[in-house]
């Protein structure tokens, strides 16, 4: 065995154990206190959380901007305040369970506001069409996030409205670490034909709400397709969890079975 497999193959073996290292020296770390301004002015949800959940998020937002990288466009200039109150929102969707901390995830963008996108894509007819969209956030599986810095700050004062866009693109993130969006991530603590039942049920029941215009919890949004459904579903989860909890409960399960907290007990 050549020098250079050998070398390869300790890279391999050894380098999950030097990031777990060096991770954990992250988050020994103190907290610096402008952070924790940024959290008081920026992310009340934060003082709704018990203790104990409040150190594990700041050590995850610790690890999380660590790793990640911002780039403003547009004239927006990345701040702590930028990125504190991003990575906050995104590292919530981490408590309580072993992460990776979005290991697909290189790059957040950040837009001053909402953003225009060029996609092309092949209609019924087979002719390949550009269409524009104006988006508040999205999510790619392969590298970044895009994120209107606009709605992600007011998603993170307004946190009762079962509306965050952060919270939204980064559940397609964890969507996507199984593959494509398709509503089904990995599933370490739920039973597989259990969540795709409740899920299924959900969603169908969203959609046909959606075709009648009916109101419902749950934007109507989430009817688009199983991705967007997790992720609005998500939203609601953190935002609204009693209401959640009282008219979904067993989609309330799910996701407390998969997120592992249950906000529905926060004060």
């Amino acid at each position: 065995m050549s020098a250079i497999t050998l070398s390869l193959i300790g890279y391999i073996v050894f380098k999950p154990k030097w990031r777990e290292y060096q991770r954990k020296k992250i988050k020994s770390q103190p907290f610096p206190k402008s952070w924790r301004s940024i959290l008081r002015k920026n992310v009340p949800y934060f003082y709704r959380m018990p203790a104990h959940l409040q150190l594990q998020l700041k050590q995850h937002i610790l690890v999380f901007l660590a790793e990640k990288r911002f780039y403003g466009f547009e004239g927006i200039e990345i701040n702590d305040e930028i990125r504190v109150t991003i990575a906050s929102q995104a590292c919530l969707l981490l408590l309580n369970r072993k992460t990776d901390y979005y290991p697909k995830l290189q790059s957040i963008y950040v837009y001053p506001a909402a953003f225009i996108t060029n996609h092309q894509g092949v209609d019924a007819a087979g002719v390949l069409q550009s269409q524009h969209r104006v988006l508040s956030g999205e999510s790619w599986e392969l590298g970044k996030v895009i994120l209107s810095w606009k709605d992600a700050h007011e998603g993170a004062k307004d946190y009762l409205d079962g509306q965050n866009v952060v919270i939204h693109e980064f559940a397609h993130q964890l969507d996507q670490e199984t593959g494509a969006a398709n509503g089904a991530p990995f599933l370490r603590h739920n039973n597989r034909d259990c969540w795709s039942k409740v899920l299924s049920d959900e969603f169908e029941k969203l959609r046909q709400q959606a075709l009648k215009q009916e109101d419902s919890l749950l934007d109507h949004y989430g009817a688009t397709n199983p991705a967007e459904f997790f992720a609005v579903a998500s939203e609601v989860f953190f935002e609204q969890p009693q209401l959640m909890f009282s008219r979904h409960p067993q989609l309330y399960n799910q996701l407390k079975g998969f997120y592992q907290v249950s906000p529905s007990d926060w004060q």
